[in-house]
């Protein structure tokens, strides 16, 4: 393998998407990321926005080892898009496992001022203009940032036995998206030291704050939604549909 994706500059950007988790809480029989949207499934529809969005970049893929619902799903959408540049490995237990997993398959090929944008498998409505401006805020960036939505509800802190305990100021809060982007060498020696320190690692965002930086947040659409139960697949569903009639479509040229 000899990959090179330059998108505007001399740093190969590399499309990380974790896909080795289950879906337990979908209750499904079989992992959410293979269960159909919009005539495809999940997993090809998220694949199709970051290579569409990014059509000379590298997509890396991180595994279930028990996975049996890839390989026909890779076949169709290789079909689709002959020219994308794919690359699979094993995944780990958790999330930040299946993301260090990705990076060490990358070690041989990445320079350290590479970019690696990690996004959720399970944001299959990301759209490009988000894309596009994520990268091209953090392009000349030295660490990286996120996507991430203002927090717009009252936010509650709850007990024990689900009582409000506090009212939170929202000022200056916000959810946290995908996807989230930042330099090879500094995401993979975060990610290391964190989890050798048995730190909770619940994004790539956390790991970088563990390590003493300071990641960016830009502002992304709220319709970025995660496909977390069973009833945030229909809303998707529309949401595509939406997003199909009021975006423009960007032609994969390479």
């Amino acid at each position: 393998m000899n990959p090179t994706a330059h998108p505007t500059n001399n740093a190969t950007l590399w499309c990380l998407l974790p896909a080795a988790g289950i879906g337990q809480r979908m209750g499904a029989d079989l992992p959410k990321q293979y269960l159909p949207l919009a005539n495809q499934t999940l997993i090809e529809i998220t694949l199709s926005r970051l290579h569409l969005a990014f059509p000379h970049a590298i997509l890396v893929l991180p595994l279930h080892p028990e996975d049996l619902w890839w390989p026909a799903a890779e076949q169709r959408w290789l079909k689709r898009y002959p020219n994308a540049k794919l690359l699979t490995c094993l995944g780990g237990k958790e999330r930040a496992d299946s993301v260090l997993n990705g990076l060490d398959a990358l070690a041989a090929f990445a320079q350290p001022d590479d970019w690696v944008l990690v996004h959720d498998v399970a944001r299959p409505c990301v759209t490009q203009q988000d894309l596009h401006h994520l990268y091209a805020v953090l392009e000349n960036h030295p660490v990286g940032g996120l996507l991430a939505a203002p927090v717009a509800d009252t936010m509650k802190r709850g007990s024990d036995t689900n009582q409000v305990s506090a009212t939170v100021d929202r000022h200056q809060l916000w959810h946290a998206l995908t996807p989230q982007m930042f330099r090879f060498n500094k995401l993979s020696s975060a990610l290391s030291k964190g989890l050798a320190a048995g730190l909770n690692l619940t994004d790539e965002s956390s790991a970088l704050e563990a390590a003493g930086f300071q990641p960016l947040l830009i502002a992304g659409r709220r319709d970025n939604i995660k496909i977390t139960n069973p009833e945030d697949l229909p809303f998707a569903a529309q949401l595509l549909s939406h997003q199909s009639t009021h975006q423009p479509t960007t032609l994969e040229n390479n």
